[in-house]
């Protein structure tokens, strides 16, 4: 049929329908993505060579994002009757583990525990919620409303989630503190609980790179079997709703009585069953946490250590010298050779930019360039490549995070002793 020149809409519905025939031929996403993609944005990978290899990776992990930003991001509000003491509060019974036979709990359900759990006197607006899945599909209970007193207002959200069986919990989920690096104006502490769980509270920022604005506080309640309830709160109304720096109505005590309160234990048993088999390959062959945090501190000159985060492959760190504090960042990966194929060279490249073979094959390339970010810091790293794959890239900052404000006039350590740290051979198991 030709086309009609007359018609306003006859390039939409061409679009429309390629846009359609497209999304029915895109190869369904696999089972782990979401597991993966959070993965991913923990471990923080951001480093100048893998910037234009990673791209393809980020395309997965926006693909994913509507269930990562649950996974990360639904959390929730406080308790009825909430005093200043959040320890007070009885704990949920968390030791019992959830069947895929029990009763699955709604959005309406969610939503009105939530607010069963709020301070009395405020008002509810703009409230919804999301039922359970009893098929593992990583789209997990939640629930989300805007409440109001004469005080101003808070945007509450609340999720109830399974940690995947056969991954560290420390690349999942929301627990723990994130790096200095990735939010360098967190206030964050942990604590064990009795029975083994472990809550993590945060205060923070909308937009973590920047210390005004919309405050976004969180609360984490990861227990021993592996549930993750996530309560959050953003001053002022909902996530970027507002521009003031107002407090967040509930305090982090209250966000943690409603994490805790027994009266989310039917959601949980929703939950569906940890899977038994492990969802992701054995990792006894990669660098753990704290030997990539030994073998680093055993390059440091004298100083002091803070802000420290590792995990399987990464640590960073910051270290003091007396002069400044200076980040230090050490990634470590395998199989790494396809993902680098003309990445290991200086094209491309900006600031001063060095690349060269060592005689084994190992390729190596120094930079000294300023921060992605806009700011004043200097990054420095040295990127190597082993002819088997394996990976090791050390990154410093002049500062404790690369979006903050210069601690020392330029990076610590120079491009030979990051060379040095990067070929150390100790990261790897025996």
């Amino acid at each position: 049929m030709p086309r009609d020149e007359h018609r306003p809409d006859d390039f939409e519905e061409r679009v429309t329908r390629a846009l359609s025939g497209a999304a029915d031929e895109f190869p369904p996403h696999s089972a782990d993505l979401v597991t993966r993609s959070v993965a991913r944005g923990r471990r923080m990978r951001l480093f100048g060579a893998a910037r234009v290899a990673a791209a393809a990776v980020t395309v997965i992990a926006v693909g994913g994002t509507l269930m990562a930003t649950d996974a990360f991001g639904t959390r929730s509000g406080t308790g009825g009757r909430l005093g200043a003491d959040a320890s007070a509060s009885t704990p949920a019974s968390f030791g019992r583990s959830p069947s895929r036979g029990h009763a699955s709990v709604s959005g309406d359900d969610m939503l009105r525990t939530l607010k069963s759990l709020l301070p009395p006197g405020g008002t509810v607006s703009d409230a919804s919620g999301r039922g359970s899945r009893p098929d593992g599909s990583g789209v997990w209970p939640s629930a989300r409303l805007t409440y109001s007193t004469d005080a101003g207002s808070s945007g509450i959200e609340l999720t109830i989630a399974r940690l995947a069986s056969g991954l560290p919990a420390d690349e999942q989920g929301t627990g723990g503190c994130l790096p200095v690096e990735a939010r360098p104006y967190d206030k964050c502490t942990t604590r064990k609980l009795p029975g083994g769980a472990v809550l993590n509270t945060t205060r923070s920022f909308t937009y973590p790179s920047s210390d005004t604005g919309q405050k976004r506080w969180y609360v984490v309640l990861t227990t021993a079997d592996g549930v993750q309830l996530t309560a959050q709160e953003f001053g002022g109304g909902g996530e970027k709703g507002a521009t003031g720096g107002a407090d967040p109505l509930l305090s982090t005590a209250q966000l943690t009585s409603i994490v805790r309160s027994p009266a989310w234990n039917e959601a949980i048993n929703a939950l569906p069953a940890p899977d038994t088999a492990p969802t992701a390959p054995s990792r006894t062959d990669r660098a753990s946490g704290a030997r990539l945090t030994g073998v680093l501190e055993s390059h440091l000159p004298h100083g002091t250590v803070s802000d420290l985060n590792s995990g399987v492959g990464l640590v960073q760190l910051v270290h003091d010298d007396g002069h400044g504090r200076n980040m230090v960042e050490v990634d470590v990966q395998y199989d790494a050779t396809a993902q680098l194929a003309g990445h290991m060279g200086c094209a491309g490249e900006s600031g001063d930019c060095e690349a060269r073979t060592l005689p084994d094959g190992t390729r190596i390339k120094r930079v000294r360039t300023r921060s992605e970010k806009g700011g004043p810091a200097q990054v420095w790293l040295v990127d190597t490549l082993r002819p088997d794959g394996r990976r090791v890239t050390v990154r410093e900052v002049n500062s404790y995070a690369e979006s903050t404000p210069v601690t020392r006039p330029r990076p610590e350590l120079s491009l030979d002793r990051l060379q040095e740290i990067a070929l150390d051979e100790g990261y790897f198991a025996d």
